[in-house]
């Protein structure tokens, strides 16, 4: 029985360290694109048409306002 004194406030301290690293990662962008290294790999680096695309993508990222991590987040 005096061991669940020492087991739940390890499992809560986990539990939030887990949070915290989740609300991290989300937060610095590391699931932005998901899809994009899955899709690389089908095409060839010196197809035109790949270039072209990775181009345009770029120029898209480049539009994009950098994201700070002082300001406010709009989240609840």
């Amino acid at each position: 029985m005096t061991v669940l004194y020492i087991l739940v406030p390890i499992a809560v301290i986990l539990v939030v360290v887990a949070i915290w690293i989740f609300n991290w990662a989300v937060n610095s962008g590391q699931y932005d694109d998901l899809d994009g290294p899955a899709h690389s790999i089908l095409f060839d680096d010196d197809d035109p048409a790949h270039l072209e695309a990775r181009k345009e993508a770029q120029q898209d990222a480049d539009d994009q306002p950098p994201s700070t991590d002082d300001t406010p987040d709009s989240r609840p």
